[in-house]
């Protein structure tokens, strides 16, 4: 059976570091493994519109704002296909089918829906679009009968109700579909990067975000205004690393080589965490370092992503040949599904047969 991967992103504004750590870099990492036989990168744009149907000048805007991030990212065409989830009709297709093999209150009781449905204030407003949209992923997953899904932490109720969604259809109508797996990253700092007012969760929508585009002034800015512990009042008094941002982004992005470089008194974050909880060290000293790796990590991906801008019709060709492939995959697998489900009934010459029989 081939390894294949199917992995994406909303295209609801510029990307940032939780979605770098949270998945982009190892995306990456497991595109240039050379173990995978098919790669397959989706803008799910048609799932942006499950909220924001009356704001599409926004998805079509960052559609490309999010192509752009992920060849800056890394995201090689020649190895992986980036494809927009519109112009793959048969995903449209196969959610409607998949519909059928759910129930509503599974829906309801999905921890990722609740949540954002709490965040968004829906209420009783919910579009049933944005309800439904753990079927669409499910398409978008099983048509490409990929096996591995890249993902945060907070998608994998997502990945384990496509799960349910292919052993009910394989159940019903035959072994057809390929039952995937969420593939975290190995550094638990990595799964979720709290935002940098100490929200729980780094969100556009939130605005707490650094964005992989934003320049160095802007990450330097957003660096000395993160949220640290609100008792470590003095440079003498102990600080708490607990649940501070700060502290939470050093643990997903320093290195050893990072204090030789920065800060060569200390040998390790270790040792810098030590130092700050028994008091003796300021924010300020903390969040400097900070801020010199992250400029280190996202100066080679913002010139990256420059001379791609210099050339978005080679972006838009780039999208353009890779929907057209997906687009060939996924016409593939929904033709088994709709055998499968025996509603192929132009392809299947035993039906056409009989009823000949039956009227003759």
């Amino acid at each position: 059976m081939k390894k294949i991967i199917l992995t994406g992103d909303r295209p609801t504004g510029r990307l940032h570091l939780g979605h770098f750590v949270g998945s982009l870099s190892q995306r990456v990492m497991l595109q240039n493994s050379d173990k995978y036989d098919e790669i397959y990168i989706e803008i799910a744009d048609a799932q942006a519109l499950t909220d924001n149907a009356d704001n599409i000048e926004k998805i079509r805007e960052n559609v490309i704002e999010v192509a752009l991030d992920y060849l800056a990212c890394g995201i090689d065409p020649k190895k992986s296909t980036i494809f927009i989830q519109s112009q793959v009709p048969e995903l449209c297709e196969l959610s409607f089918y998949y519909s059928n093999l759910v129930t509503l209150s599974r829906l309801q009781r999905n921890p990722t829906v609740k949540q954002e449905i709490k965040l968004r204030d829906f209420e009783t407003s919910i579009p049933v679009g944005f309800l439904t949209y753990p079927i669409s992923q499910a398409a978008d997953i099983t048509a490409f009968l990929a096996d591995t899904v890249p993902v945060g932490d907070d998608q994998l109720p997502m990945i384990e109700q496509t799960r349910e969604i292919v052993r009910s259809f394989n159940s019903t109508y035959g072994n057809t579909l390929v039952e995937p797996k969420a593939v975290l990253p190995e550094n638990e700092n990595c799964l979720r990067l709290p935002g940098i007012d100490g929200k729980a969760k780094m969100s556009k929508s939130l605005g707490n975000c650094i964005y992989l585009a934003d320049s160095p002034e802007e990450i330097k800015r957003k660096v000395m205004s993160m949220y640290t512990d609100p008792n470590h009042l003095k440079i003498e008094d102990p600080g708490n690393i607990k649940d501070n941002p700060v502290f939470i982004y050093l643990s997903a992005f320093a290195k050893d080589e990072h204090f030789k470089k920065y800060l060569p008194e200390y040998k390790n974050l270790d040792e810098l965490k030590a130092h700050y909880e028994r008091g003796g060290l300021g924010d300020m000293k903390v969040k400097k370092f900070l801020n010199d790796i992250l400029q280190e990590v996202l100066e080679p991906i913002r010139n990256k992503r420059c001379e791609y801008q210099k050339n978005i019709k080679e972006v838009y060709e780039i999208l353009y040949n890779g929907s057209k492939k997906a687009r060939e995959k996924a016409i593939l697998t929904t033709s088994k599904v709709k055998e499968a489900m025996g509603i192929n009934y132009f392809e299947d010459e035993d039906l056409i047969k009989k009823h000949i029989e039956k009227y003759q």
